[in-house]
């Protein structure tokens, strides 16, 4: 088993996984969470895959056209080279709106030669838990389920219907095409039409990107990461997914396998922060326009996460006729996370609205509405934050007092009384000024072990956790205070291996951790830097980035000894905090005669 040697597309509806030999081993149908019609990814045998396989030896090289998120395959053996593109339709239409079907296009172009080809095209519905037959229709090739879930897609292609199902070989002469369909075509596509939505995918994605400012340093990483959190963001609602995969492990061959294709509120924050400061405010406001969406009013629970439809009931179940990824066991579907109390979740969803009360305008509803949100929340932090929860890290069988988690809810006091000042709500304000201050006291006394040397992973313990280096961003403490520095070099010390992070290494349901976290090495990296520790900052940075796959993207983990990234992919989180690092060590803001200067002061507003 390789490497995540993947890029990934899509059009904020759904995404596929291609690999680097042009294969697609991953995708799902109509949108980011339906159920997988390639699944290869999680069983070669019998998840699914779509190849095109040249006949002979030919060199293969993969790399995606600039600043968009199509990916190009070329295949060449001498005199013969054809190219395949990869993309999902995204472009504008009239009104303003956009076009993005459930497809998957894959657009053959020939260079050179007559390339001789056989098409593997293997749809295994429904993650492959029954047969899926497939059926040559005079206009199409159709696959369906023939057991339990009915679901079908529908091929469509201008090369002979027989020798593709056949998986005969077949002679490239010209250019042609396939666009694999949820929904049955009205008009059928043709050559001429798939050409030109892969010209309009091309210039939407070129368009998206030169709105996004141009930096002295990192630029190209910046960029990369930016289009994989535009693509991770589901348009239908502004939701945005931690990964567009389920049950990549954290270790090969060991059961931290999750479904990480769900909206977890805990990043909202950090998104609405960096894709407003890269000039994105649609991108920012629709994902806080779907968070006040789901926020409960008055006593009903909040979740750490939801569907990205805003779905409460994520049940989790096994899929245990898949191997799973290099035979990680067991595949999971749905997240039982979601069921868990993590008290951090009120102080990130506070902060959020501090920041787009700070950045956005809002008319008189939209403030109540918000007043009505932030109390809401303080009243939940009130009653919750001196009780144990299951913390950032999301532990199945451990309740603790975690410091990060009481760091939260003083972020959820502090904001909320700043909000009140904004809002001119002076009682409310000085009552969480003094919650913030109790709750600031007990993280100081009871959050810091002396013997240590450092703040620890929850009260009365020895062990060391990667969150609490976010203290200093959150304005919890300040770079300059000994004790945050002295928690950054502990941390470093105990948790660093390799230039790379664990979140802890203290046991957890499922033992020792024995990956690195990739978050929370840029976390590391940036509080370094804050701390001045800038050579070391910077070194460790240069090597996390060589850690990338071939195509730029991280994955949740990386092996401490083989460097091989682990975890769902691409993850989310991992591209924010190499954003938000890359800006840090880079400088960040732009030269004032640039025209995009103080995108982020400035409130621009742009298309979506």
């Amino acid at each position: 088993m390789e490497n995540l040697d993947y890029s990934v597309i899509g059009n904020c509806l759904s995404a596929a996984l291609v690999s680097k030999t042009g294969a697609i081993e991953w995708a799902c149908l109509p949108d980011f969470n339906s159920h997988a019609v390639f699944a290869g990814l999680l069983d070669p045998s019998r998840g699914g895959h779509f190849a095109i396989n040249p006949a002979g030896n030919y060199r293969i090289e993969q790399h995606y056209i600039t600043n968009t998120n199509i990916v190009t395959t070329t295949f060449t053996s001498g005199r013969s080279c054809f190219k395949v593109h990869d993309f999902m339709p995204r472009y504008y239409i009239n009104h303003g709106g956009h076009y993005f079907p459930p497809d998957i296009v894959r657009y053959i172009q020939v260079i050179n030669g007559t390339p001789r080809v056989v098409i593997d095209y293997n749809p295994r519905l429904c993650y492959g838990e029954y047969d899926t037959i497939t059926e040559i229709h005079p206009d199409c090739i159709k696959s369906f389920t023939s057991q339990g879930t009915y679901e079908s897609v529908y091929l469509y292609t201008d090369l002979p219907y027989k020798q593709v199902v056949e998986k005969s070989e077949i002679t490239l002469k010209k250019d042609h095409y396939f666009c694999l369909a949820y929904n049955q075509k009205i008009i059928s596509p043709s050559l001429e039409k798939v050409v030109l939505d892969f010209e309009k995918t091309r210039v939407y994605w070129l368009d998206w990107s030169a709105r996004t400012p141009k930096y002295a340093k990192y630029n190209n990483e910046i960029l990369r990461s930016a289009l994989v959190l535009k693509l991770l963001s589901f348009y239908k609602t502004g939701a945005i997914l931690a990964a567009v995969t389920t049950s990549l492990p954290e270790t090969i061959g060991g059961v931290r396998n999750w479904d990480y294709r769900f909206c977890w509120l805990r990043d909202a924050s950090m998104i609405i922060e960096i894709m407003t400061r890269l000039g994105h405010d649609h991108v920012a406001r629709r994902f806080f326009d779907f968070i006040l969406d789901i926020i409960p009013f008055k006593d009903k629970k909040i979740q750490v996460m939801y569907g990205i439809r805003g779905e409460r009931n994520l049940q989790e179940r096994q899929l245990d006729f898949l191997a799973g990824y290099g035979d990680s066991r067991p595949v999971r579907i749905g997240n039982a996370a979601y069921q868990q109390k993590q008290n951090d979740i009120y102080g990130v969803l506070v902060d959020a609205i501090h920041k787009d009360l700070l950045i956005f305008s809002c008319d008189l509803e939209k403030s109540e509405h918000l007043w009505t949100v932030v109390r809401t929340l303080l009243r939940h932090v009130e009653n919750n934050w001196r009780t144990a929860d299951r913390g950032i890290w999301e532990f199945r069988g451990i309740r603790r007092h975690f410091v990060f988690s009481k760091v939260l809810c003083w972020v959820a006091a502090d904001r909320s009384s700043k909000i009140a000042d904004h809002l001119g709500k002076r009682n409310y304000s000085e009552q969480w000024r003094r919650l913030a201050d109790e709750i600031k006291a007990d993280i100081l006394r009871k959050g810091w072990n002396e013997a240590v040397g450092a703040f620890t992973q929850f009260y009365d313990s020895h062990d060391l956790d990667a969150a609490n280096l976010l203290m200093e961003t959150y304005g919890f403490t300040s770079a300059d205070d000994p004790r945050y520095i002295a928690t950054v070099e502990r941390t470093y010390e105990q948790l660093c291996e390799d230039g790379l992070m664990f979140r802890y290494r203290s046991k957890d349901d499922f033992g020792c951790p024995t990956s690195s976290f990739t978050v929370c090495t840029f976390w590391m990296i940036k509080s370094l830097f804050r701390i001045g520790r800038e050579t070391l900052a910077r070194d460790m940075f240069e090597n996390i980035l060589s850690h990338a796959n071939y195509a730029g993207l991280f994955s949740e983990d990386i092996d401490i000894q083989t460097k091989r990234l682990l975890g769902n992919f691409p993850q989310g989180y991992s591209h924010l905090a190499l954003i938000d690092t890359a800006m840090t060590l880079g400088g960040g803001k732009l030269d004032k005669n640039d025209q995009l200067y103080n995108i982020y002061a400035s409130h621009r507003r742009d298309s979506p």
